[in-house]
């Protein structure tokens, strides 16, 4: 926590209830700074860049739920505490299996948000959870990549090749194994040959009833079987949970 006040990200989708929040954040003298996202892969993406004491986290967003996106959060070195704010009820278990510091049901009065802050400067720092590497062979020399710079997995016989932003990587690992390894943590398997990161998932395009994700600026096929569960993850709770 820092001493010239919390330094705090709210992420929503909906740029009313984005605006509303920024504004009673602001008249709390804890508060130091707030920034805002439209969305979690624009938070994900500020917040490997920048560190923040607490992230108010909206759960129904598309492209990357808020609930996902915590998870991600989680391995981080020096997480930020979480703080959910959402319109439904039915995800409090969820979250607080996150190690949520509060969950605010919309719309969020002032006072139950003043007592979320308090909250969150009294229980400090939530303790990260140590993320998962994978050793690779470089030269001769054994590198432990971390699981959060994996952006997608291809099958190649009894190996799988992990793509990086540094490159790419040929481990004697069966992707099925990858896949029940990494499933808690937002890897999707979205062809028999793919599996790929959904907080590196930068589009979904449909087109004649087939489905493709964009990744890192590559275009992956999704087979039918797996179209469902893609929709699923990253669009049945903006479709059906929105009022």
């Amino acid at each position: 926590m820092t001493g010239d006040g919390l330094r705090v990200l709210v992420v929503d989708d909906e740029q009313p209830a984005l605006a509303e929040l920024a504004f009673l954040l602001g008249r709390d003298d804890r508060v130091g700074e707030v920034r805002t996202c439209l969305s979690a892969v624009e938070a994900l993406r500020r917040l490997r860049e920048e560190a923040f004491d607490v992230v108010l986290l909206d759960v129904a967003m598309p492209g990357l739920s808020g609930l996902e996106l915590a998870s991600v959060l989680g391995g981080f070195s020096e997480p930020p505490r979480i703080v959910f704010v959402t319109a439904y009820a039915d995800h409090a278990v969820d979250a607080f299996d996150l190690n949520a510091a509060d969950y605010l049901l919309k719309p969020v009065r002032e006072d139950r948000l003043r007592e979320a802050i308090r909250r969150v400067r009294e229980i400090g720092a939530p303790t990260p959870t140590p993320e998962d590497t994978i050793a690779v062979e470089l030269g001769g020399v054994t590198r432990f990549v971390p699981r959060s710079e994996v952006r997608y997995i291809e099958a190649q016989g009894d190996y799988a090749r992990l793509h990086t932003a540094g490159g790419s990587h040929l481990v004697r690992i069966p992707l099925s194994s990858l896949e029940e390894r990494w499933r808690d943590a937002g890897f999707l398997r979205i062809h028999r040959s793919l599996l790929v990161s959904l907080a590196h998932v930068e589009e979904v395009r449909a087109s004649a009833g087939r489905y493709s994700v964009v990744v890192a600026g590559d275009e992956l096929p999704v087979s039918r079987r797996s179209a469902p569960a893609l929709r699923d993850m990253l669009l049945r709770r903006t479709t059906r949970e929105r009022p």
